[in-house]
């Protein structure tokens, strides 16, 4: 779908939205005091950890640590990519997306892609007839059964067949609807033909379950073999797996998904019970891939024929793997004896003898490092800087890990090159020490023996009371000179609400997604000041004046000591003379 969804949107629908209802809606909540809880849902667990306050419009895990506002909630519970979760949130409350048109892209209406969805359900429908009923679908059953695929089975992936004619769609089916979904093909000269002829059909379904695309297969030997739907507004090869949903109704949180390289692969291990096995669409498996299954599995298992062309494949995988490991995931590297693929292997060694091979198949590193010893001397000291020169470009893509670290020492260890270290990107550093004072004031755990800081307080009821930063305006702070412990995070949150006027701190937190501020972000609505509603302002405002009182202080010390030492520029004068003159006037000021 073209446009971006307005910013105002996003907004409107978070203050629109209860997320007690909708939580309640997917996992039952019991009331306890001022929060609803229950039993987490993205973790298991004896005794209720997961709460949900309807004050801030926030969840949280005590025990996995899962938290976020609604949208959140919608995209690690239903496993949706954040257009997704937008759009079930807008069906949530009864209302539609908006879009914004852009110069380049053309807005493409809602009405549209839900006539070419439901065309993609017809065609699906017509295929599966054909299968039954038809002389040709007969052919294609009996080679389903010579592959051991039961009725059952091909009604599980909605298996059919399209007729070899020119026009079997084009003469039932609007054909616009056709072209823009790829079913027919356009020629130059004469009328468009169906893209699909005399194969066996393999529906494509996203994991909402609605069909975005085709897999075709030949029942002889012509080529191509496989012929797959082309880029359309509905199918984007690069970013979809087939047989994921089929995978997600049997078990949404397998312990691995197996990433084959064909239809029949997938529905041949569903045949024997291998019910979490996925494969790339006609490419090679990419990050986004990887990234996608990752959301439902930490254990990836790549399975390649155990042939040249199986090894190469295996070897081209490497970039998109190393490119989404992170702590906690794994990827193992299945490589299939010769002349074997999943479904005769499964078929010689049994379910267990092939469940055996995927369990013991080697790791990432393993193999990683393996390539290289089969490949070169690392006896002899060229080898070895080869090993370096070859294997640190691949390991420079991981992201900051123990896993990476843990991968540069052992290319040391191989290598025995003494001064191979693993260096920070500088963007890294720069942001770690930007944000090291920051991360520091939203931790949980409270400070000066059990009580929290002024500066905690108050930015932590700033973030759930985006409403308390008028009460900043009305004083017209000076904050040149001011430092204090999360300072910058103090400002950074006063200007996003005097950017976007966020109606809560759900609101307020959504606009730091994916930034470097929203762990903190996340910490501080979590925090509980234990401060009552009636009280909020007056503990607020009595937090602000402790903190600028300190910040206060200390700036001043800092200057009166610097004018003993070193001397004071006439910018550095002009501030003490602001400062000096403050200190006698904020007790008046606090006692009117």
């Amino acid at each position: 779908m073209s446009g971006r969804i307005p910013r105002e949107f996003i907004d409107e629908l978070l203050v629109r939205v209860d997320i007690v209802d909708l939580i309640d809606s997917h996992v039952p909540l019991k009331k306890t005091g001022n929060n609803f809880v229950a039993r987490c849902p993205f973790h298991a667990e004896k005794t209720p950890s997961f709460s949900v306050n309807r004050k801030k419009q926030f969840f949280h895990c005590f025990g996995c640590g899962a938290s976020g506002n609604a949208i959140s909630f919608l995209m690690d519970f239903s496993h949706l990519d954040f257009v997704e979760a937008i759009e079930d949130l807008a069906g949530f409350v009864g209302v539609d997306v908006p879009r914004e048109s852009t110069e380049y892209q053309p807005k493409q209406k809602k009405d549209d892609l839900n006539s070419l969805y439901a065309l993609m359900e017809q065609a699906a429908a017509f295929y599966a007839e054909q299968l039954r009923t038809s002389d040709e679908g007969k052919k294609a059953v009996e080679y389903l059964k010579n592959r051991g695929v039961s009725g059952d089975c091909a009604g599980d992936f909605m298996l059919g067949y399209a007729p070899d004619e020119w026009k079997a769609l084009a003469s039932r089916f609007d054909q616009k609807l056709l072209l823009d979904a790829g079913l027919l093909v356009s020629k130059e000269s004469g009328q468009p033909y169906d893209r699909f002829r005399g194969r066996i059909m393999f529906p494509i379904r996203d994991k909402r379950a609605r069909i975005i695309g085709f897999g075709g297969r030949v029942l002889d030997d012509s080529l191509p073999k496989y012929l797959n739907s082309p880029e359309t507004s509905l199918f984007h090869k690069g970013k979809e797996v087939y047989g994921l949903y089929e995978l997600l109704e049997k078990n949404p949180k397998p312990q691995r998904i197996l990433i084959v390289e064909g239809y029949m692969d997938v529905i041949a291990l569903a045949q024997f019970g291998i019910h979490y096995a996925v494969a790339a669409l006609g490419t090679a498996a990419s990050q986004a891939h990887l990234d996608l299954l990752f959301r439902f599995s930490s254990e990836l298992v790549f399975c390649f024929d155990g042939d040249k062309a199986g090894r190469e494949a295996a070897w081209r995988a490497m970039e998109s793997a190393f490119s989404s490991l992170k702590d906690g995931r794994q990827i193992r590297i299945m490589l299939l004896p010769q002349n074997h693929d999943p479904d005769s292997l499964v078929r010689e060694e049994g379910l267990d003898g092939f469940i055996g091979r995927m369990q013991t198949a080697e790791t990432l590193s393993e193999y990683f490092f393996g390539h290289f010893s089969n490949e070169l001397n690392l006896s002899e000291m060229e080898g070895r800087a080869q090993l370096v020169n070859k294997a640190k470009p691949y390991l420079e893509k991981l992201p900051e890990s123990i896993f990476k670290e843990m991968m540069f020492a052992r290319l040391k260890e191989l290598s025995g090159w003494a001064n191979l270290d693993v260096l920070e990107n500088a963007t890294t550093l720069v942001a770690k020490q930007g944000s090291k004072q920051d991360r520091k004031i939203a931790r949980n755990r409270p400070q000066d023996g059990g009580r929290l800081s002024s500066a905690r307080v108050a930015i932590a009821l700033l973030v759930q009371n985006p409403r308390l930063a008028e009460l900043i305006e009305q004083r017209e702070i000076d904050w040149s000179g001011l430092e204090f412990s999360g300072a910058a995070l103090f400002k950074n949150i006063l200007q996003m609400i005097a950017d976007k006027n966020p109606a809560n701190a759900a609101v307020l937190m959504e606009c730091y997604r994916d930034t470097a501020e929203e762990k903190p972000i996340k910490a501080l609505a979590l925090l509980d000041s234990q401060v009552a509603d009636d009280k909020i302002e007056a503990v607020f405002c009595d937090s602000l004046d402790r903190l600028l009182t300190q910040a206060r202080e200390t700036a001043l010390t800092g200057l009166l000591n610097k004018g003993k030492t070193e001397g004071l520029d006439a910018q550095e004068k002009e501030l003490l003379r602001k400062m000096l003159t403050a200190k006698i006037l904020v007790p008046n000021n606090r006692n009117s």
